[in-house]
């Protein structure tokens, strides 16, 4: 087994950092349609916009997993440094292991949240679909008469 040095969870600063920071920015861009949402519904309560609650619902628990998986993923990168810093190198490399196993559960609950988030427009855009198609039958009917 190669010596693992404080260069290599050094390397996973960067891209666990970035990775968090989109996630920071996806759940920022959620509370915002929360609150969209409620008022719409508190506007006019609608089953789509109930369904999009449910929706949002569970991506936001998948995000709030996404980020405590990541930010545990950077914890282990520090400690895994710190125990290579003290000397204590094979404990280091399993850290380490488990830093990389984190962060691949991470990007596993980050995957799953997109396949979610892809259906919730895909439901939104046949509805915009559904609504073009009446009104395109609506004016056909009304130059016809």
């Amino acid at each position: 087994m190669q010596e693992l040095t404080l260069t290599t969870p050094a390397l996973l600063f960067s891209a666990v950092s970035l990775i968090l920071l989109a996630y920071t920015n996806r759940f920022l861009s959620y509370a915002q349609l929360v609150r969209q949402l409620r008022d719409r519904y508190l506007d006019s309560p609608e089953e789509i916009t109930e369904a999009q609650i449910e929706n949002l619902k569970k991506r936001l628990n998948l995000t709030r997993m996404m980020q405590g998986l990541g930010i545990a993923s950077l914890f282990f990168c520090v400690v895994s440094m710190f125990l290579i810093y003290i000397g204590l190198q094979l404990i280091s490399v399993y850290i380490f292991g488990a830093a990389l196993l984190l962060l691949i559960a991470s990007l596993g609950v980050s995957f799953r949240e997109i396949q979610i988030s892809t259906q919730s427009l895909k439901i939104y855009l046949s509805i915009i679909e559904t609504e073009e198609k009446k009104k395109s039958k609506n004016s056909f009917k009304r130059r016809n008469l």
